[in-house]
């Protein structure tokens, strides 16, 4: 082996810290991870950029500190989250040339991309050409990407992680609506599916966590937040999720509608007067939790006020449920069985009231459920069913920035 390969060998080895990033229009969420052993060295957010500007960073060791400062783009944002990474008593690094990639969340990759991929003009270019697909995130992913290689430069690689990604896998007979297929060819309407990161880590995790190789299993993993989405996992493979061609189709979410009939819709927006725009906000921001309860978005307040005697925060809750089973049922048949069920996501992690409530009476798919082992868990990694169970079920919480990192790492070093 010559010096110079020993050397750039070296360097992969000692520079193993990646830089995780999740970009809204007003928000950059970061996370710092050695992947050496995956642990999170500092993580943080900055805020109300564009209107103002606050970051909020923390380290390992608890520490935290904040900051109001003036943010007009993202571009000033990357520069205060370098200076506080680096420098003065919360640094987490001596210096920006200690990590050796950065990785972006990205919503909408539509068909384009199968995998997650190095940043390249070519490949922004075609995630602007597709911002239409999701134009409240694919347009500030891309005004990020381009602010974080101004601050970092060209020297460290970026590389874009897909929500879309692991559902390319679904096939015609799932992905297709039953509408006339010229608005596919020309408009690529077709159903996306999202949540695919935290669905692909969580499938993966469950195999290591049972010992068996996820390619002879079928799987339902559950991701259930304020946004939620159930996909059905073949073999390892992404066969059919909830989401549609945007993350408004499938459960009933904290403000999101879920599937309704379109023309209920068109009904309501011909009674009310109402713009596509005044619509798709009722749809998006008003219903769900929110809109049946007419109390809270949040599962814990509907959950209280239910225990309290309220009958509409009660109904929100049973239509939840409801709507969970119905997707666990349709993909088990689907898939022409079931080995798994994965409940993960703020509320899939964290309500055991919900798990023990849609696990109820579902013996008949081989679902026996362990009360005892579930009661008051939260957050942890558990297999909650019984031994004799058929189905397995599990609580496993997800970790996406990990899987970004991941994919990011594995880039790097094929580059090198």
């Amino acid at each position: 082996m010559t010096e110079s390969k020993a050397g750039q060998l070296k360097g992969v080895q000692t520079r193993m810290k990646v830089l995780v990033i999740n970009a809204g229009s007003s928000s950059l969420k970061y996370q710092l991870i050695d992947m050496r052993d995956e642990s999170v060295i500092a993580k943080g957010v900055c805020e109300r950029i564009g209107n103002g500007g606050k970051i909020t960073h923390k380290l390992a060791d608890g520490r935290k500190y904040e900051e109001e400062v003036d943010f007009p783009t993202h571009t000033e944002a990357f520069e205060k989250l370098v200076e506080v990474m680096s420098t003065g008593d919360y640094a987490a690094v001596s210096g920006m040339d200690e990590i050796s990639a950065i990785g972006h969340r990205i919503v909408q990759g539509a068909e384009y991309f199968t995998e997650s991929v190095l940043v390249t003009e070519e490949v922004l270019k075609t995630i602007e050409s597709i911002a239409e697909l999701a134009p409240l995130h694919n347009p500030a992913h891309i005004r990020a990407i381009r602010a974080c290689q101004k601050v970092f430069g060209p020297d460290v690689p970026e590389v874009v992680v897909f929500d879309t990604a692991f559902h390319q896998t679904m096939p015609p007979k799932a992905y297709m609506f039953g509408l006339p297929y010229e608005y596919y060819e020309k408009y690529n309407v077709r159903k996306y599916g999202f949540h695919g990161t935290s669905h692909r880590f969580v499938s993966a995790r469950l195999g290591e966590l049972v010992g068996r190789n996820i390619k002879d299993m079928k799987i339902v993993t559950c991701h259930l937040g304020n946004g939620s989405s159930i996909c059905a996992v073949n073999r390892g493979h992404s066969v059919d999720t909830s989401m549609g061609f945007t993350p408004l189709d499938g459960l009933m979410m904290g403000t999101r509608s879920g599937s309704v009939d379109p023309s209920a819709i068109l009904y309501i927006m011909e009674k009310e007067g109402l713009s596509p725009k005044e619509m798709s906000d009722i749809l998006n921001k008003k219903s769900g939790n929110l809109g049946i309860s007419r109390i809270s978005s949040d599962d814990r307040d509907l959950r209280k006020a239910a225990a309290e005697g309220n009958p509409m925060a009660n109904l929100a809750g049973e239509m939840f449920r409801y709507q969970i089973k119905r997707y666990i049922g349709a993909y088990a048949a689907a898939m022409g069985g079931l080995d798994a069920l994965v409940f993960t996501g703020g509320i899939g992690e964290n309500s055991y009231s919900l798990r023990e409530e849609v696990c109820d009476h579902m013996e008949f798919l081989g679902i026996e459920f362990d009360k005892e082992k579930n009661d008051g868990v939260k957050g942890k990694e558990l297999e909650i069913s019984k031994p004799t169970s058929k189905v397995k079920v599990w609580i496993i919480p997800t970790n996406e920035e990990l899987l970004i990192a991941r994919d990011t790492m594995a880039i790097y070093k094929r580059i090198q």
